[in-house]
């Protein structure tokens, strides 16, 4: 994997670029939708491709391990050829996902022992094996295994949670070093700077994953609960520390305006569920502000969905999807799910043309207030 910086703000840290792997370009600042066990829900790959023009989408290892597992995934060649999504995969470690299992899982150095969701039955992740399942799910990008801690841990747990994140990622690097990709494209690995709402520890984690010389870093932990100030306040200590000839990713974060904040601090990918979890939910974001599509005010406006949007949205009504979701009918989910994606997608590309032409600043201050705005 490569990575081209292309463009800087002259009035901020934002940037564009182009992450180039072997399953295609990426065009930064970029959102990636979240297809956590193979597929983003509600939408087919087609879509995906031509009408939300996706470049990359996510893969979750705890859950592709649980279902459809190991075995199914190496059998059909990698995640790649067993769902046919032709472009970038990034997986993430499935620490956060094995960690938020509070009750049935156990943390030690070795790993971290936990419990399926599904039937109960006992696993245990390590560094080492979790690189063996990302090389067997085949993903373009790799994310470490690291320990999500509690967005509130004080600093005492906030260190040593840190502590046994660096070592598991010295495993995971050497784990990666013995081993080769499965399928014939190459694979990168990108570590996560952790260290909670703690300026100093999220330094220190900055300093030690820049030592690594990888591919990209990663920066978790944010958004789980602290105040929004704060996780720009941390995004802008460790994208001060991390090199600029490297994507920045920022991961499960977040709303348009904290997409929008984080690029003007320097941050190049991001993922989220919000905008299909939303648009399930008939909650739609666009430039003027979100519409809940429930709400009795649709019902007669034949309006497009937005005018300026993806196909999808200019050929259907609001008081359409209106009675769709009051009727539950699935199509709404699908419609409003290609919107919300549509319109993320739309959002990070019209950063892109703004960092490009150097006026990214004014115009992010021209929209971000109405992004927020209920309809």
């Amino acid at each position: 994997m490569t990575f081209e910086l292309q463009h800087t703000d002259p009035q901020s840290d934002a940037r564009a670029g182009l992450i180039s792997t072997d399953h295609g370009t990426i065009a930064t600042p970029i959102f990636m939708p979240v297809g956590t066990c193979g597929s983003v829900k509600g939408v087919h790959f087609s879509e995906l491709r031509d009408e939300i023009g996706a470049q990359i989408i996510l893969g979750n290892t705890y859950h592709l391990y649980l279902r459809p597992g190991l075995d199914i995934l190496r059998a059909a060649g990698g995640l790649h050829r067993f769902n046919t999504w032709d472009r970038p995969i990034l997986t993430d470690s499935g620490g956060f996902q094995v960690f938020s299992l509070t009750g049935i899982r156990k943390l030690r150095e070795e790993g971290c022992e936990f419990r399926s969701h599904i039937d109960g039955s006992k696993h245990i992740f390590t560094p080492e094996n979790v690189i063996d399942t990302q090389r067997i799910i085949g993903a373009d990008i790799m994310m470490a295994f690291d320990e999500c801690p509690p967005g509130q841990s004080d600093y005492s747990y906030a260190k040593k949670s840190l502590g046994l994140t660096q070592r598991w990622l010295d495993r995971c690097i050497k784990r990666m070093k013995e081993t080769e990709p499965l399928y014939g494209h190459r694979q990168s690995l990108f570590p996560i700077v952790q260290g909670c709402t703690y300026k100093d520890l999220r330094i220190e984690a900055a300093h030690h994953v820049v030592e690594k010389e990888a591919d990209g870093y990663a920066i978790g932990g944010l958004a789980v609960g602290e105040p929004t100030e704060v996780m720009y306040e941390m995004i802008e200590v460790v994208n001060g520390i991390l090199p600029k000839d490297r994507p920045r990713y920022l991961m499960g974060v977040g709303t348009p305006q904290n997409i929008l904040e984080a690029i003007e601090r320097g941050v190049d990918m991001f993922d989220c569920v919000m905008p299909t979890r939303n648009g399930r939910n008939a909650n739609l974001f666009t430039y003027e502000g979100t519409m809940n599509m429930r709400n009795k005010k649709w019902e007669n406006d034949f309006s497009p969905i937005d005018p300026d949007g993806c196909t999808v949205d200019r050929l259907h009504s609001k008081a359409y999807l209106h009675h769709l979701f009051k009727a539950q009918e699935l199509l709404a989910l699908q419609i409003a799910s290609i919107h919300n994606l549509a319109f993320y997608l739309r959002l990070v590309g019209d950063a892109r043309k703004h960092i490009i032409a150097g006026d990214f600043t004014s115009w992010k201050a021209s929209v971000i207030d109405q992004l927020g705005r209920r309809i």
